[in-house]
């Protein structure tokens, strides 16, 4: 499933030459991510296991700029699960011309939250997204 984030560009949002900051994306990709995750039970069964979800990379590409008060929906998908790891998409897009403003991705590892070690991803928290395959990305 690909989940929406919507966003204001706020003026905080903004650098020194008047538009959004690169790492304001970064921001934005762990918001939805997050957000993804508490609209699924992935949040809830992660906390069950002991567990949490730490960032190994990420990957932006920037195409146009932003700006103030621009609305932008930032599209954000699971692509696949591996061991401990997880690869996680995002497309971010200007909703008034439907400019692709980047995107981007995180590999994103599943942690024992006692001794930081990774840890298997449980099939019950895989199972709280569905895998969006390359050909069925937006």
């Amino acid at each position: 499933m690909v989940y929406k984030h919507n966003i204001t560009v706020s003026e905080e949002n903004i650098d020194a030459i008047g538009h959004v900051n690169n790492v304001q994306y970064i921001q934005w990709m762990q918001d939805a991510a997050i957000q993804h995750s508490n609209n699924t039970e992935c949040t809830k069964l992660t906390e069950v296991q002991g567990a949490a979800w730490v960032v190994r990379t990420h990957d932006i590409e920037y195409f146009r700029p932003a700006y103030v008060n621009d609305q932008i929906t930032v599209l954000t998908w699971v692509s696949n699960f591996r061991k401990v790891r997880s690869l996680r998409k995002y497309k971010f897009i200007r909703d008034s011309d439907g400019a692709i403003l980047a995107k981007g991705e995180t590999d994103w590892v599943f942690v024992d939250v006692n001794n930081g070690k990774p840890h298997r991803i449980p099939a019950d928290v895989m199972n709280t997204f569905t895998v969006v395959s390359k050909e069925q990305e937006p």
